[in-house]
């Protein structure tokens, strides 16, 4: 038995490698296609940079000119660190009550969030971006109010799933200690929340900040994010530099790498517990 346990875990040791493989392929392709000639990528775009192709950094800083990223990145970072943080705040103290509050109105409310996550932002978009112009949220901070609509449904029922898991005798704990309900959940709640408040934070990050449609929609060229300011690399047929998109493709991709190899312990810990706790 031990032998053919041993055996399983080998195969599927080796999927999960090739499953690996394959997906950090086409970063892989992306890197060393940053360091190429523009008019080398088409020709051999799987190939690593020779002495003949490799152009150094003149991709990064070619790119750092044409598309104004650093301007860029500090909007994306404006608008990915306050929405999340926003996301967290709000979320969090929603799920508390209404998993604490056992009424039709706190039930009614949960499914209408849970319901949300189901239906498509394309359904949307139209109405809501004319929404945010006539309410003047077509900024930079009022697009944080649009992000936290659309990630509440999944960061409550994530946050709900943990909260369930959490007794009863802690909170009253507090109560009888004099903590008023607020006290009691940034006090005594919101601590045990970290690891799926981590989890939570990682997900709506990773989509935020790689996000094209809702910003491209909402505030346009005024506010480039990275995603937009790299599409704005792409002009007409044929004058893509295709060295400098694959530079700022890397770029973007990196402050994101860290921010989840940094938290990725939690990740798995907190989405098990959520889905499972309750």
């Amino acid at each position: 038995m031990e032998t053919k346990r041993t055996a399983t875990d080998k195969v599927l040791f080796v999927l999960l490698l090739i499953l690996a493989v394959l997906y950090l392929t086409p970063i892989l392709i992306v890197l060393m296609n940053s360091f190429k000639g523009r008019f080398f990528i088409a020709d051999t775009p799987f190939a690593w940079p020779t002495a003949e192709t490799f152009v150094g950094l003149k991709n990064y800083t070619s790119g750092l000119e044409k598309t104004g990223f650093v301007p860029a990145f500090g909007y994306s970072l404006f608008i990915t660190v306050f929405s999340v943080g926003t996301i967290i705040l709000f979320t969090s103290m929603t799920a508390w009550a209404i998993t604490r509050v056992k009424s039709k109105f706190s039930s009614l409310l949960y499914y209408l969030l849970v319901f949300s996550m189901i239906v498509p932002f394309q359904m949307v978009m139209f109405t809501m971006s004319k929404m945010a112009n006539i309410t003047h949220l077509d900024n930079p901070v009022g697009i944080i109010v649009i992000y936290l609509g659309f990630g509440a449904g999944l960061s409550v029922f994530v946050f709900s799933g943990f909260i369930k898991g959490i007794p009863h005798e802690i909170e009253e704990a507090a109560l009888i200690d004099g903590c008023n309900p607020i006290q009691t959940f940034f006090l005594v709640v919101f601590p045990i929340l970290k690891p799926i408040t981590i989890t939570v934070a990682i997900l709506n990050t990773m989509w935020i900040w790689n996000d094209y449609l809702l910003p491209y929609l909402v505030i346009g060229s005024n506010f480039k994010t990275i995603p937009i300011a790299v599409q704005y690399l792409q002009g007409g047929y044929g004058s893509r530099d295709m060295g400098a998109m694959m530079a700022m493709l890397v770029l973007a991709i990196v402050p994101i790498i860290i921010f989840y190899l940094t938290c990725q312990k939690y990740i798995i810990k907190g989405v098990v517990a959520g889905a499972v706790k309750g």
